[in-house]
């Protein structure tokens, strides 16, 4: 087992704990549980806007669950080629989440819609760990 490989089982396994959060407990403020976002519950004022809001969070679920399972076919089946290919691509997609996802979070953090307040900074450092874990995998890999 390489240090790839470890990577890999470690973001599978934190990823599928927010899986089940997204799926069965959305509204905590654990994990990815949607709970820290106050608007959550004004959405439950307009059913509409309530069902919407599911769909969106089943939906990044099964997106995160699609992620999960094609990184353990990997893992299971790929050569060392693939896995490093995967990590590389992990490493891109996870940094799409500053580009995108932070400056919104981090706005809402910062107009108090946020529960705890600086939550989009313990999110950033947490998806931040995720790329240092895989970068720092891939410089074991190539160097040690």
């Amino acid at each position: 087992m390489t240090i790839i490989d470890i990577s890999i089982i470690l973001f599978c396994i934190l990823e599928s704990l927010n899986i089940i959060i997204l799926y069965f407990k959305p509204n905590i403020q654990q994990g990815n549980g949607v709970g820290v976002f106050d608007n959550l519950e004004e959405s439950k004022n307009s059913p509409s806007l309530e069902l919407f809001v599911s769909y969106l969070i089943n939906w990044v679920a099964g997106v995160k669950l699609i992620f999960i399972l094609l990184l353990f076919t990997i893992l299971l089946t790929g050569t060392d080629v693939t896995k490093i290919c995967a990590v590389i691509c992990m490493i891109i997609s996870i940094a799409v989440y500053f580009w995108r996802l932070h400056p919104i979070i981090t706005k809402l953090d910062n107009m108090n819609k946020i529960t705890p307040k600086g939550y989009s900074q313990a999110l950033r450092n947490m998806i931040l760990g995720f790329m240092i874990m895989f970068i720092t995998a891939l410089g074991i890999y190539f160097i040690g």
